[in-house]
């Protein structure tokens, strides 16, 4: 069995002028929520053995505010997960996938995307949070009965869909 966690960035300010997209920083509450959600996957035992993590400015605070609550294993820093699409993030998670379990924190809608498409089954009330959409600092938990390297659309169970709104 492995489990893979898709993170999507907490809450990022606007660009100010001249400034990229990719280079926003999380605003006040997005800096909160991250640690909210590293404290709750600490709690829930939610401890990845890798986690891929976006270069984008506000994915790297994300991970900063959680490794400040929980362990966050092996940390590989991508670009492309920035850019690229939901069979992108596919791809580098088979690559990168074992038995055991992966963290991804990226972006929309590639993280919402890929959560549709693996969850085959899961908790109701993790299907009905994430039929209204993957807010910022939302964390999807897919459970496989193999290894993350066979992943493919339709064979995980949804587990959890947590936000820092609802915990």
């Amino acid at each position: 069995m492995s489990k893979l966690y898709l993170l999507r960035h907490a809450k990022a300010g606007w660009a100010l002028p001249g400034m990229r997209d990719f280079d926003r920083p999380l605003d006040a509450s997005g800096l909160a929520d991250a640690e909210t959600m590293g404290a709750v996957m600490r709690a829930r035992n939610y401890i990845p053995d890798l986690t891929l993590c976006s270069k984008a400015k506000r994915a790297l605070q994300t991970l900063e505010g959680l490794a400040g609550h929980t362990d966050t294993g092996r940390v590989l820093f991508l670009d492309a997960l920035y850019s690229e699409d939901a069979a992108f993030y596919l791809n580098i998670i088979r690559g990168n996938g074992g038995p055991g379990s992966l963290l991804v924190i990226g972006h929309n809608p590639m993280t919402e995307d890929l959560t549709i498409a693996l969850s085959g089954d899961g908790e109701e009330a993790a299907k009905g949070m994430l039929n209204h959409g993957f807010p910022t600092a939302g964390l999807a938990v897919v459970r496989f009965p193999s290894s993350l390297a066979d992943a493919a659309q339709g064979t995980g169970y949804l587990e959890a869909f947590l936000t820092p709104v609802d915990l």
